[in-house]
């Protein structure tokens, strides 16, 4: 018997996702107007504890590129919003591994003492271990109802997760899970839609994770999309469709479903003197999105002129909130 042929994407056409204003075919680009500000996210800085090997952000133990942001930069941020009357219902912590960040525990404590629900994405090894009597003191200050810990588990397997991360990461990161559930935490999971192609569709998948968290004892309902997020992979070098005008009658889909319509990050760069405000979560380096120093002057509208726009966002229907 033969081998399988497997298709070889189609590299990005270098025309596309040039010119703001038009695509490459001269159709008008789609525009996502800011909504209303429901979820900010913060970037704790880009070091991570692990190197992956398709992490969207390039975090490793020597990329710095985003630094530490502190909690009086945080605090800045929160006042805005308390002092314009924002909308702002969710402050989402991100990284790198956003445990490595000594401010972080600070940084939640002042989220939650204002009211915002809270969302810490981590790999949930060691660093998360390091911070464990902060964390569990800010469990018993504020419950969690409002303090949701995301976990990255690529896969329910071992084998494929450590594939994309390091050997002997699952298990590490199995362990981090099952303490935030032991403790009480409330806790969610974030997959890897893209490992269905290695023959599992999404109801597998779903079915691989509600058995290991089954065996584990951990309180996730794997039927539920936003408990356990599976996201599309992502790479910008890979062709996909610009987004125009026409697209939201074709896909009858609304710009506002977006994130960039209720949603923005701030980052602190390495050696800037401030942090800034970013259009998105998934482009922290193209400073085409970065949108300004404050929440004011980042509530304009987001062009869609990057592939990830596409992919993640517009077909891909994920989001990185709830």
């Amino acid at each position: 018997m033969s081998a399988p042929i497997l298709s070889v994407p189609k590299p990005l056409d270098p025309l596309k996702f040039r010119d703001p204003a038009v695509t490459a075919k001269g159709e008008t680009r789609a525009t996502v107007a800011l909504t209303g500000l429901r979820t900010l996210w913060i970037n704790t800085g880009t070091l991570c504890n692990i190197t992956c090997r398709n992490c969207y952000i390039e975090s490793s133990p020597k990329n710095d590129a985003l630094a530490y942001i502190t909690a009086a930069e945080v605090a800045a941020y929160l006042d805005e919003i308390q002092r314009d009357g924002l909308p702002t219902e969710e402050i989402g912590f991100t990284g790198g591994e956003p445990f490595l960040n000594r401010d972080l525990p600070a940084m939640l404590r002042d989220a939650l003492s204002r009211g915002f629900r809270v969302l810490v994405l981590t790999n949930a090894m060691k660093p998360l271990r390091n911070h464990a009597a902060a964390m569990l003191d800010l469990l018993h200050d504020f419950g969690a109802a409002r303090l949701t810990i995301r976990v990255s588990l690529d896969h329910h397997s071992a084998e494929i997760h450590d594939l994309e991360r390091q050997e002997g990461s699952f298990a590490q990161a199995l362990e981090g899970l099952a303490w935030l559930g032991r403790a009480g935490f409330g806790v969610h999971v974030a997959g890897r839609a893209g490992f269905a192609g290695r023959g599992e569709d999404e109801a597998a998948m779903r079915a691989g994770f509600a058995a290991l968290f089954a065996a584990h004892a951990i309180p996730i309902d794997a039927t539920d999309p936003v408990a356990l997020m599976l996201f599309p992979e992502m790479d910008a070098a890979v062709d996909v469709p610009e987004i125009t005008t026409a697209c939201w009658g074709i896909l009858k889909k609304s710009p506002d479903s977006l994130m960039c319509a209720s949603a923005r990050m701030v980052v602190k760069r390495r050696e800037a003197a401030r942090p800034a405000v970013l259009a998105c979560t998934l482009l922290p380096y193209d400073p085409r999105f970065e949108m300004g120093a404050t929440l004011a002057e980042a509530a304009a509208s987001v062009v869609l002129n990057h592939p990830h726009c596409a992919k993640f966002c517009v077909l891909g229907g994920a989001a990185c909130s709830r």
